[in-house]
């Protein structure tokens, strides 16, 4: 803590505690302002300017130091200086003692909170920058609420100073007055309690609802003016309870919660069901990774005691294994599966002609229009395809296209470039460095993974590397070039050129949502990266919504399902009730050997967000089922808050890591901390021994040093 802060509390400390030391308090009592009362007016009447001078300084250093008798000096206020003058000065006063109050736990406070509570800390203050002036204004209305209380309260969030200090003086109003005006009479109260009778505290209750009535009130005149140019086309009645667009992860989620609950729903697909992960994502690249596996541990069969061997295989017949595992999963997600639950499902192209209808142009050729309550937008995502001089002519595959081009090869492309390095290109790059090609990975960034910390990539990269990837980061493409049958992609890199042949270019440099032809624009909404939504997944219409990838921020299969619970119950259930989307606790994984399994914070982002953490961290050479398996590279990394054994973080790096991180998924999302994940019997020997064993590295650094010194000494003594 900064010596500027230490003063401060010291002095803040000082005069609080000369307060009660001094017995000041008896000079705010109101026994001792009746008596006192003639004094107070005559010496108001020599010296009217000194005296509200003195009162006012009084009154803001009262009010900032959160003591007691600012009730009792409004009322005084009320008997010296009469109804208008004593609200005109208390308000002031008050507001700016209260401001300072405020100001005050902001310096002292806010930094430890922050430190502790960070991520909570910032969705207060995004509430605050939304609504914060209405719901200060609320409290600041009814009496109930100590003032004092609101004051410290508000210090720990990023309303601004001007903001609060205005609230307060208008909120705080009606209070002031009805104090005051009780001071012009104070010879008839007995106690400060006789003030407030019932209906006066009711009067403030109601008043306290003003604000949140305006703001329903403003959301009912935003909705009308964004609704305004369709009203004409709203139908009387509708055909549908809720449309669903797009048949992938959040689209199925959607059209099944709505059938669950007996609305009718129609859900609209103009491609394959099951959408990009089952036909192109995360099915068919995992079962690639499980065929470059078993080829990579046959050529390192000493390893396990066996033999060395080459495997032989082509690579349509690894194709046709994959495009098999997809049609033995495709019935999970088919149109029949979907009807017998109770969907329609219509395949075709939808677009939504105004708030209420959307028109397909089905497959067939016809087209069919629908009205609707609700709308869930659920389109997905594409590869991007960077702007890239000379790509078109030396030709490119994308991770939705290479499996359908690669089925039609023998063997794998013998020089293979993959562009991008995230977790699609590190993947396809492994994989197929695995099954024999010659891969060198390009990534513009200084390393792969960017979104993990630097030493998670490091240990990715490395494990690429021994693979026999060639990972080139820090080098930007400039173009592509074709000469004769040659194909090369030209980079930069250290301010020079640097010249790649390929054979076959996979392009992998992230997803870009589906928005365009979807009707998005004619409705104003905005349809650059994503659509925009609230916390709810609205739009700028309450009855559409979106989720998955054309909402972000994540492109998750599990996420876009965990968003389309919410879009969905709100969608058909938020007039009564809406559900905010909690994005804290999201997980992923990255499919590389080892894996990469991250949830919470990072270091990186928590040094970004400025969190107080501490790092545990179990190295998995010690790990007896991963020595076994061969697969003991590795950690697991857990970020938890300081003097707590709450976890705030987790990163892991191991063979299955992904089937290692749920058990702390859960324990954040559920407040499980270390001591209960400590004392949890894992079974022997598995991978998830490494979470109880991180939790026992934390215990371990943790320990009672006092205790321990005491039981050492109880235990010689026994030994006599």
């Amino acid at each position: 803590m900064s010596r500027p802060k230490l003063l401060l509390i010291a002095g803040l400390v000082a005069l609080v505690a000369a307060f009660f030391v001094l017995d000041l308090g008896r000079f705010f009592s109101l026994d001792y302002i009746k008596g006192a009362q003639a004094d107070f007016a005559a010496l108001y009447a020599q010296r009217p300017v000194q005296v509200i001078a003195v009162f006012f300084a009084a009154y803001v250093a009262v009010t900032a130091l959160s003591l007691p008798g600012a009730a009792v000096m409004t009322l005084l206020a009320g008997a010296i200086f009469g109804l208008l003058a004593g609200t005109v000065i208390v308000s002031f006063a008050s507001s700016l003692g209260a401001t300072l109050a405020m100001l005050v736990a902001r310096y002292v406070l806010r930094d430890g909170v922050k430190a502790r509570f960070g991520a909570r800390l910032a969705d207060i203050d995004k509430g605050i920058e939304r609504e914060g002036a209405f719901y200060l204004f609320t409290l600041r209305l009814v009496p109930v609420f100590p003032f004092f209380v609101i004051n410290l309260l508000m210090g720990l969030t990023a309303m601004r100073a001007a903001t609060f200090y205005w609230v307060s003086q208008l909120g705080m109003l009606a209070g002031t007055v009805a104090y005051v005006n009780a001071g012009t009479q104070i010879a008839r109260i007995d106690s400060l309690k006789s003030i407030l009778s019932p209906g006066l505290i009711g009067s403030f209750v109601l008043l306290g609802l003003l604000p949140l009535l305006v703001n329903k009130v403003l959301d009912f005149f935003k909705r009308r003016k964004v609704y305004a140019p369709w009203r004409a086309q709203r139908p009387a009645s509708f055909e549908r309870n809720l449309v669903v667009i797009g048949a992938g992860a959040g689209g199925l989620v959607s059209a099944y919660i709505a059938a669950a609950v007996k609305a009718k729903v129609t859900l609209i697909e103009a491609h394959k069901m099951g959408g990009d992960c089952l036909n192109y994502g995360c099915v068919p690249s995992k079962a690639l990774i499980r065929s470059a596996r078993l080829a990579h541990q046959m050529k390192h069969g000493a390893n396990y005691g066996l033999t060395d061997t080459t495997a032989s295989f082509s690579l349509r017949a690894v194709m046709l294994r994959i495009q098999e595992i997809i049609r033995t999963i495709a019935p999970h997600d088919s149109v029949e599966r979907y009807a017998s639950l109770g969907v329609e499902v219509l395949q075709g192209h939808a677009r939504i002609v105004n708030p209420w209808t959307v028109e397909i142009a089905l497959n067939d050729g016809s087209t069919q229009t629908l009205t609707t309550r609700s709308i869930v937008i659920a389109a997905g995502a594409r590869p991007f395809v960077p702007p890239l001089p000379g790509l078109e002519e030396v030709g490119y595959v994308t991770s939705d296209t290479l499996w359908d081009a690669f089925a039609q090869l023998d063997a794998v492309p013998r020089r293979l470039l993959v562009l991008g390095g995230g977790p699609i290109g590190c993947e396809l790059a492994q994989a197929f460095a695995r099954l024999g090609a010659q891969v060198t990975q390009l990534e513009m960034a200084p390393r792969l993974l960017l979104r993990e910390d630097e030493e998670v990539a490091t240990l990715a990269s490395a494990a690429l590397q021994a693979d026999g990837v060639r990972v080139l980061t820090g080098h930007k493409a400039l173009r592509c070039e074709k000469t004769g049958e040659v194909k090369a992609l030209v980079a930069e890199h250290q301010g020079s050129e640097k010249r790649i042949e390929f054979d076959q270019l996979i392009c992998a440099v992230g997803r870009v949502a589906r928005l365009e032809g979807y009707g998005l624009e004619t409705l104003g909404i905005a349809t650059q990266r994503t659509v925009p939504t609230d916390e709810y997944l609205q739009t700028i219409y309450p009855n559409i919504l979106a989720a998955g990838d054309v909402a972000g921020p994540y492109q998750f299969t599990h996420f876009a399902a965990y968003q389309a619970w919410y879009a969905a119950v709100n969608a058909l259930f938020g007039t009564f009730r809406k559900f905010r989307a909690d994005y804290s606790i999201i997980p992923w994984v990255t499919y590389t050997d080892p894996e990469v399994a991250h949830v919470g914070l990072s270091e990186a982002t928590a040094q970004e967000q400025g969190r107080a953490y501490e790092v545990v961290r179990y190295d998995l050479s010690h790990l007896d089922r991963a020595i076994t398996e061969g697969a003991n590279r590795g950690f697991v990394k857990l970020l938890v808050a300081p003097g707590k054994d709450r976890v705030i973080g987790v990163t892991i790096v191991a063979h299955n890591a992904g089937e290692m991180l749920p058990e702390f998924v859960l324990a954040m999302k559920h407040g499980i901390g270390l001591n209960k994940l400590l004392g949890t019997i894992h079974a022997y020997p598995t991978m998830a021994e490494a979470n109880k064993y991180a939790a026992g590295a934390w215990k371990r650094a943790h320990q009672p040093e006092r205790v321990l010194r005491l039981a050492k000494r109880y235990h010689d003594w026994r030994r006599g």
